[in-house]
């Protein structure tokens, strides 16, 4: 059943709402997860050769070759599980009402805000509490 005009309009305001609040959020929504056919061939292989080096080191009492071939199988599974990497470039800005795009503040192409890790999160974490108690004017 389609949606009626009034619905359509909402679900646009909530997208246009979500993409203005956290682009980056609205970025990896949208974004198409497809990997590459190469990844999952190299995903088999390693854990049938994984698998094959265990079977081999157990049949010969080679333990080493049966940790390889464990930490081989357990590699492929891990790679295939994992989320390819993404050049991160940062939010492109905030999205205006009429759909048009206007450069964040601080949001350079090329540069992440705040770093990685633990340390980036935080600081990520404390800029949104400044921004939202700056914004209720307290």
């Amino acid at each position: 059943m389609p949606l009626s005009e009034y619905e359509q309009r909402v679900l646009e305001q909530m997208e246009r709402a979500l993409t203005s609040d956290d682009p980056r959020l609205a970025n990896t929504l949208q974004s198409s997860g497809r990997r590459s056919p190469l990844r999952y061939v190299l995903v088999g292989l390693g854990v049938v050769v994984g698998l094959l080096l265990l079977v081999l080191g157990a049949a010969t009492s080679r333990t080493w070759l049966g940790v390889i071939g464990f930490v081989l199988m357990f590699a492929g599974v891990a790679f295939a599980f994992a989320s390819p990497r993404k050049r991160e470039t940062g939010p492109a800005g905030v999205v205006n009402p009429d759909g048009t795009v206007r450069p964040g503040k601080g949001s350079a192409p090329g540069k992440r805000r705040g770093g990685g890790g633990y340390a980036g999160l935080i600081t990520r974490l404390e800029e949104r509490w400044d921004r939202r108690r700056h914004q209720d004017g307290r």
